[in-house]
């Protein structure tokens, strides 16, 4: 048993810094996989994107001829996005991206994707806590400054702001120039005025990707039940709920598309606090009502 403590501080230091801890070890251990969620909301009655957990790679490739692409591979454990490849448009950039995933884990989930904003939801207590959109690395054009002195200007602003370390600096490594150059872009390129040149494919803080904090008050009643349902579907006390919206979370989830991609029970908190866009919120009220709650198993992994 005190192995294990050790073993899970370790884990908690190393892969879960800024991270809340405030579920049992029964609820944890219901949301660790992509399957599991997935099975959940089925249970629910949750929108969930169509998918499947496969180690044989030619059962990703059936299922792409069943329901054709775009499409998302990401590992069936993992956190902060990684080994998680989207949209993917076609069996090349399919194969790649299994490979890719089976790196980070061998039980690996194809998914539908769809194309809309992307959200990270953070539901405790029975409510809605934060609201975050969130974008991949991106750059905007001026018209007249390169895409590498764009990207130095961002990566300026961010400092100046004081988002580091939580949020990560623009790249301008091999990982950028290639995912640039399939878009018939280079390092040298300018931009159009406004134009809005995407860096890298994946929504995460690592390569450069940031958050935006919505106003909850702007949630339909709809939509904010929605999220409570969600919690209350894994008899947790927080979640970070990812979510994608084809026209945004304004919209109630009954006027357009919606799927749940999956939960967090130790939701990245620490990011709420360094939003590139809008005001961070104070959410101390909601950190005093989690930390007079007796968790279950807390120092087990």
């Amino acid at each position: 048993m005190k192995l294990k403590k050790v073993i899970y501080a370790w884990i908690s230091k190393t892969f879960m810094d800024g991270c809340s801890n405030y579920n049992s070890l029964q609820v944890r251990k219901s949301c660790r996989s992509k399957e599991q969620a997935r099975d959940k909301f089925k249970e629910g009655g949750i929108k969930h994107a169509q998918g499947l957990i496969f180690f044989n790679p030619f059962k990703a490739i059936k299922f792409a001829q069943q329901h054709g692409f775009p499409l998302v591979i990401k590992p069936n454990v993992s956190g902060f996005s990684r080994g998680s490849h989207f949209p993917i448009k076609n069996y090349k950039e399919l194969w790649k991206a299994i490979f890719l995933a089976k790196i980070w884990w061998p039980f690996t989930v194809v998914e539908q994707y769809l194309q809309g904003h992307n959200y990270r939801v953070v539901v405790a207590n029975g409510k809605i806590m934060s609201v975050l959109e969130r974008y991949a690395p991106f750059v905007i054009g001026d018209g007249k400054s390169t895409i590498e002195q764009l990207i130095d200007k961002e990566n300026a602003i961010r400092e100046e702001m004081g988002l580091y370390p939580c949020m990560s600096p623009l790249q301008k490594g091999v990982q950028t120039t290639s995912f640039l150059k399939k878009s018939g872009y280079h390092l040298q390129t300018v931009p159009a005025k406004d134009e809005n040149v995407t860096l890298f494919y994946r929504i995460s803080l690592a390569p450069g990707g940031v958050v935006e904090v919505i106003d909850k008050s702007l949630l339909s009643e709809g939509n904010q039940q929605l999220f409570k349902d969600v919690l209350k579907l894994f008899d947790a006390n927080i979640l970070g709920i990812d979510v994608i919206m084809e026209k945004g979370i304004e919209i109630d989830h009954s006027e357009q598309e919606i799927i749940f991609l999956e939960v967090n029970s130790r939701p990245y908190l620490k990011m709420h606090g360094y939003p590139r866009y809008g005001k961070a919120e104070d959410l101390s009220l909601h950190f005093d009502e989690l930390d007079k709650l007796e968790i279950s198993q807390s120092d087990i992994y």
